[in-house]
């Protein structure tokens, strides 16, 4: 069974510990500037049917890190509006040096 969380300060604890591998890490990393550079692409150019890679570089990074790095299964599937946060949240964390890269 999957733990209930009453918060997101409850699960990103949780969260973070499925995220141990630093190679996970930097696969959830550049899948999210990736993203972020898409949507500006997007914004600039107007190619609004573009916004349908999103979900595929954003999921398709971290789950590479799961499978073949953390070799477990991404939050999202029991999790995913906290799971979808986690990844925002870390990585502003990653940014400003809270959570390490190595």
């Amino acid at each position: 069974m999957s733990k209930p969380f009453n918060s997101f300060s409850e699960f990103y604890p949780y969260y973070l510990a499925e995220h141990a591998n630093a190679t996970c890490r930097l696969l959830h990393f550049i899948g999210s500037c990736c993203v972020l550079a898409l949507i500006a692409a997007v914004i600039t150019t107007r190619m609004y049917t573009l916004l349908w890679f999103v979900p595929l570089i954003g999921y398709g990074f971290a789950w590479v890190g799961h499978f073949f790095y953390e070799h477990n299964k991404p939050a999202t599937f029991k999790h995913p509006f906290y799971s979808f946060l986690g990844d925002w949240v870390m990585f502003k964390d990653i940014l400003i040096g809270k959570v390490s890269l190595k």
